[in-house]
């Protein structure tokens, strides 16, 4: 505990509904306790809490909006615990345990920053319980999500090389994004491969249970990807920020589009030189959501 404090963050645990022990990163505002709305941060499919480390650090010590952050790692990922039951790693089960989150750690309103599938979770929030979301930001995720972006996913996480040191691990996430990422450099690449592995006896480790991965593999991409245009239709009168990931080929321009005819007041930015999923403390992105949330309380 006091090295994470030493990193600008404490850690902590909260307990499921059916009794696994979750973890979740807590960053302390600047001058302690403050009225302002916390930022609940919710990473990927197979990420976890580390994704959001930069963003915040920059958030919870602004000058002039400081705030408390919070960053979750789902079960499963990072230092939650892992489901015997794999069928639980599902949207469903997965919102349940950031509204048990929030619960357990007093918060009853904030706004949320969800990348990937955490933006799929927001959306679920959304028509379960839309009092908990002041504001939303979605990074890189709509109600629709494109059948080549899915495969490229599936395809990555399930490939055979495992890297034996961390700088093999630069290699392989360059190999796999690195056309998609021109805007990163070696900090960047290297910040990545701490973020989606850990060290286990000496050689880095993907930080997720293997069997989240092995989902991917009954899609059906024949048919058409369910969508959840009903669901974003509860987002109608929340405050909204989508960032495009300029490369990203899992979120479509169309689908951008008709998610500002359905919602008029969304805010929308792009990620330049980045894929799927951007990094959130890059570029002018933090200004961006430094500016959407300042005016949200």
């Amino acid at each position: 505990m006091g090295d994470a404090v030493t990193n600008g963050f404490t850690e902590k645990f909260y307990g499921s509904t059916d009794g696994l022990r979750l973890y979740a990163r807590n960053y302390q505002p600047t001058g302690g306790d403050t009225d302002r709305l916390p930022v609940v941060c919710l990473p990927g499919l197979t990420r976890n809490a580390r994704d959001f480390h930069e963003l915040a650090l920059i958030l919870s010590h602004d000058a002039a909006f400081p705030r408390r952050v919070m960053a979750l790692d789902y079960r499963g990922r990072g230092l939650s615990d892992r489901d015997d039951s794999k069928a639980n790693y599902n949207l469903a089960v997965e919102c349940g345990d950031v509204i048990a989150g929030c619960a357990a750690f007093g918060i009853d309103r904030a706004i949320f920053i969800g990348t990937s599938r955490g933006g799929l979770i927001l959306h679920l929030v959304a028509a379960i319980k839309p009092e908990l979301l002041a504001g939303v930001i979605l990074n890189d995720i709509g109600p629709v999500i494109e059948p080549a972006g899915l495969m490229a996913i599936r395809d990555y996480l399930n490939r055979d090389r495992k890297p034996r040191s961390w700088s093999e691990a630069v290699d392989i996430l360059k190999e796999n994004h690195g056309a998609a990422f021109p805007a990163l450099g070696l900090p960047d690449w290297e910040g990545m491969a701490h973020a989606i592995y850990r060290e286990q006896n000496g050689v880095p480790v993907a930080d997720y249970d293997p069997a989240i991965a092995e989902q991917l593999k009954t899609i059906d991409f024949i048919n058409p990807l369910p969508d959840l245009w009903s669901q974003f239709e509860s987002l109608r009168s929340t405050p909204l920020l989508v960032i495009k990931g300029e490369t990203s080929n899992l979120l479509s321009r169309e689908t951008m589009d008709e998610m500002a005819k359905r919602h008029p007041g969304m805010v929308q930015t792009l990620a330049q030189g980045q894929g799927h999923a951007p990094l959130l403390h890059l570029g002018d992105i933090p200004t961006v959501i430094r500016t959407f949330i300042s005016e949200l309380g």
